[in-house]
């Protein structure tokens, strides 16, 4: 076990667009519902507590959850709302200590080290942090508490939800041993396949093997999951964390099948990014337009150039040139439009927080 260590908590919201709603609106506490739209092209962004039990889950086919969940009832999304509230659930979280790194509206990771109220306990912390929540929003949320964020985040889905969960720096390496392979960072279900090939299940399997044959095997990402086992790789937690990609999406109630359509749909959908990479004053250089088809396979197509750019008159051209490179054979369903490899603002450093080990985590 490392000698130095950081006291590292993952806050999760629980069921969060889904909960919000139930809060505003007391007719939908206690019952199944979906944030999304219920349309036949309709998504589920998220569902509640009552509606998972049906096995309703967010990213899935609101056909598909309406006929595992009958009484599921769709509410639309609110964003405006959700950021409202998020705020609230930051300013929380700031009052306890400046290293919050935000995941997204719902979640974080936050170094209480060294934190403002001088609470030597990271659980303490983290179950005050969940307590005013709770009384000054009327949310519940859920927690991770460890060494790094790799094991915070897997924590906190263990008494989810509205739950928290401790893994004691003495408990680390027992808890990486019993872990699946699956839930490690950068395991997708391909990766795990093949892991599994190798007789690699959990943990203790990755950890037999040297970083030599986890190169071998895996490439540049073998040095990862060498490090990760082990708990080498141990990123701080980033305030000042930047954004990779601004990008904006569509998915149409009737599937396109002609590249006049396609390319009308994508300048609405320029004009929308163009607002986003204003409003957050970004420029970038390489252009992305998704395209997924009606029969749910999935195509992007990309080029990057040498200047920053952020105007639909820059952009649009080059997204012109992707669709016209290659023809479009199949409907499509959805199309969407990115730009990455953004602009890099200078960042504050980071003061690195790493202390001798203590029994009092």
């Amino acid at each position: 076990m490392k000698k130095n260590i950081r006291k590292i908590i993952h806050v999760d919201m629980d069921a969060f667009y889904a909960s919000v709603e139930q809060l505003d609106d007391s007719n939908l506490k206690g019952k199944a519902i979906a944030v999304g739209g219920e349309s036949k092209r309709g998504v589920v962004a998220a569902a509640s507590y009552e509606a998972r039990k049906f096995g309703v889950r967010s990213a899935m086919s609101s056909v598909v959850a309406k006929n595992i969940c009958k009484n599921l009832i769709f509410v639309k999304p609110r964003f405006h709302r959700y950021k409202e509230i998020s705020k609230q659930i930051r300013s929380i979280f700031f009052e306890y200590t400046d290293l919050v790194e935000p995941l997204s509206l719902d979640e974080a990771f936050l170094d209480v080290t060294e934190n403002k109220k001088n609470i030597n306990l990271a659980s303490t912390v983290a179950k005050e942090i969940r307590t005013k929540i709770k009384r000054k929003i009327g949310l519940n949320s859920s927690a991770g508490i460890s060494i790094n964020k790799f094991i915070a985040k897997v924590a906190t889905e263990i008494n989810k939800p509205n739950g928290q969960k401790t893994i004691h720096p003495s408990q680390v390496d027992s808890f990486i041993d019993s872990l699946e392979i699956g839930k490690f960072f950068g395991v997708g279900k391909v990766t795990a396949k093949k892991m599994n090939s190798l007789g690699i299940f959990t943990g203790k399997d990755l950890r037999r093997f040297d970083q030599v044959d986890l190169l071998k095997h895996f490439g540049k990402s073998g040095k990862h999951y060498f490090e990760i086992v082990r708990s080498i790789q141990d990123n701080p937690v980033n305030p000042n964390r930047e954004r990779k990609s601004v990008g904006a999406e569509q998915t149409f109630s009737n599937d396109l099948d002609s590249e006049n359509f396609i390319l009308e749909k994508l300048k609405q959908i320029s004009e929308d990014l163009e607002k986003r990479m204003k409003k957050n004053s970004n420029k970038g250089k390489t252009i992305t337009v998704k395209i997924k088809y009606d029969d749910f396979t999935q195509e992007t197509r990309s080029k990057t150039i040498e200047r920053y750019i952020s105007k639909k008159d820059d952009f649009f051209p080059i997204i012109e040139q992707l669709i016209f490179h290659k023809s479009i054979d199949k409907s499509v369903r959805l199309l969407g439009i990115s730009i990455t490899n953004l602009y890099k603002k200078d960042v504050l450093a980071i003061k690195d927080y790493n202390l001798q080990l203590k029994l009092d985590f």
